[in-house]
């Protein structure tokens, strides 16, 4: 079976860097920054990254690269047991959940979108909010356009590798760029806009406290897409030529940048206008909005709304690519049928889940232990699935995988970062499985 494989070492780094960024580096990295002093956190982030972030995608990356197979297959591969692949299996599982309610809140950016290019979303603060308000529990609106979303990341993944991910993540990963820096600039230029600026590189580390340094480990951790199986995937696609720890480094650099360039694009406009970020889905779709008509003339107002539903529209679909392909690259293998039929039952069932969460958001009574469905989905798969998906990850890669097999994989069989391998075999074997534990039982409320 022909799998294909990563052609550039640069459409390496973008699909991979697409399924990393995403809408929690626009839309949770900038509030937890608000929420958590500024700069300080940012300098925690960065910490949490070095130290939990790049070594569990290196995990990742290693059982990825050495299975070069679907993630349930790679597991069993790399633990030389057919039990292992429960945890590939629970990737899958996990990234099937996401791509479902993740593609609600990805249908609403291009509802967003169309309505800003259609000049509705005007008004202050009361108008916006009733806006979302209706939109969100609406029983039709919302539930095409994540459908639409849907549909059109299968249109991206059946198309295989080379040329779908991996050339559709070229243009896309660039494209986010631009329109970042575009608003980024016009929201720099603003006046009072030091202000946010300060806040964002002046650390105050007096604010540093055990919640902080949670919340960083955290924001590393999902951020990364640690646990889906997302990376394991996408590294079953590279080369024997790929430098994992290279490749890894240059990925937590993509994505952390897109995030504090985030914070650049929302704090300057935010203190311009005296408004303080809000949390959850108000951020985005009801502050935002808020603070680019105040901030704004009403040209430029129109121009950046547009451009920012388009932001979150593309970075939301770099990261519904890689969550499709996790589920398509399974189903095509496993069951020994065509990628397209494989990317066919993907959607089929994302889609299912998707409709459903999207009615639970106020359209009909669906709730789960008395949250609505969406909301358990997002609890089920944050709270329990990811975190044990990536503690199994370094407890494999660490514990259980042939040492020569992890160090052949780590060092490109000898030719590349064998100085560092030891240090990161230390960081997955103790100190990465600690940070998930941490992780996992503070989102429990055990810690």
């Amino acid at each position: 079976m022909d799998r294909g494989n990563f052609g550039t070492k640069i459409g390496v780094v973008l699909a991979t860097a697409g399924s990393a960024v995403g809408l929690g580096n626009i839309w949770r990295f900038p509030y937890m920054t608000g929420h958590d002093g500024g700069a300080a956190f940012i300098v925690v982030y960065i910490v949490c990254v070095i130290v939990l972030g790049v070594p569990g995608m290196i995990a990742e990356f290693v059982v990825g690269r050495h299975g070069a197979a679907n993630a349930a297959r790679a597991y069993t591969l790399a633990g030389g047991n057919k039990a292992w692949a429960v945890v590939g299996f629970i990737g899958a599982l996990t990234s099937l959940i996401i791509l479902g309610f993740y593609s609600v809140i990805a249908g609403w950016c291009l509802q967003y979108l169309f309505a800003s290019i259609m000049g509705n979303i005007n008004g202050d603060a009361v108008y916006v909010q009733e806006y979302f308000r209706k939109f969100s529990t609406s029983a039709i609106e919302p539930v095409v356009w994540t459908i639409a979303f849907i549909v059109l990341t299968h249109l991206v993944v059946v198309r295989g590798v080379r040329r779908g991910i991996e050339k559709v993540s070229n243009i896309l990963m660039p494209t986010l760029f631009i329109l970042l820096l575009i608003i980024v600039v016009a929201s720099c230029t603003l006046p009072d806009a030091g202000k946010g600026i300060n806040f964002l590189f002046k650390p105050d580390f007096s604010r540093v406290d055990h919640q902080v340094i949670f919340d960083g480990l955290g924001q590393a951790f999902f951020s990364l897409s640690l646990g889906t199986a997302c990376l394991c995937t996408y590294a079953s696609y590279f080369t024997r030529q790929t430098n994992l720890l290279k490749s890894s480094v240059q990925v937590a650099v993509v994505d952390t940048l897109v995030a504090v360039l985030a914070g650049l694009m929302i704090f300057p406009a935010a203190f311009s206008v005296g408004v303080n970020p809000d949390s959850g889905p108000s951020l985005i779709f009801i502050t935002l909005p808020n603070v680019f008509q105040k901030a704004f003339t009403p040209v430029l107002g129109y121009i950046i709304g547009v451009l920012f539903y388009a932001l979150l529209a593309l970075a939301a679909l770099t990261s519904t690519i890689s969550m499709h392909e996790i589920g398509t690259s399974l189903f095509f293998e496993e069951l020994h049928i065509s990628r397209a039929k494989g990317a066919v039952f993907e959607t089929v069932i994302a889609l299912l889940i998707g409709i459903v969460c999207s009615l639970s958001c106020g359209a009909v009574d669906i709730t789960v232990f008395g949250k609505s469905f969406l909301n358990f989905c997002d609890l089920l798969t944050s709270n329990i699935l990811l975190p044990l998906g990536s503690f199994a990850t370094c407890i494999l890669v660490g514990w259980i995988a042939p040492r020569k097999v992890v160090k052949d994989e780590f060092t490109n069989w000898g030719t590349a970062s064998v100085w560092a391998y030891q240090g990161w075999l230390f960081l997955i074997r103790f100190v990465s499985p600690l940070c998930i534990a941490v992780i996992f039982f503070h989102q429990l409320g055990i810690i």
